[in-house]
């Protein structure tokens, strides 16, 4: 049996985030693929804490990585965010 999609999607993110010097890691991933237009959430810190530049620069590559990657079916939206204060560790 293959991966899930949330695996494969997993494993897309955190080679991208190894290779930022920074220290960044995931910690929190959703994926929706149902419906017309599908959903990527992605949550990272890093040591000190991430600035919405760091978003910026990880949504820019990982856009990329993920079309390269062609996990999707179709057209999705794409987030990348701070885990937020209460931040739940889950990776």
């Amino acid at each position: 049996m293959g991966n899930s999609l949330e695996d494969e999607m997993r494993k897309v993110v955190n080679t991208l985030l190894k290779g930022f010097e920074e220290g960044f890691t995931l910690e929190k991933l959703e994926v929706k693929d149902k419906g017309r237009l599908g959903l990527v959430r992605v949550f990272v810190d890093k040591p000190g804490g991430i600035t919405i530049d760091d978003c910026a620069r990880i949504s820019k590559e990982l856009s990329v990585q993920l079309d390269v990657a062609d996990l999707m079916m179709g057209p999705y939206r794409l987030e990348v965010s701070s885990p937020g204060i209460s931040k739940e560790e889950e990776v």
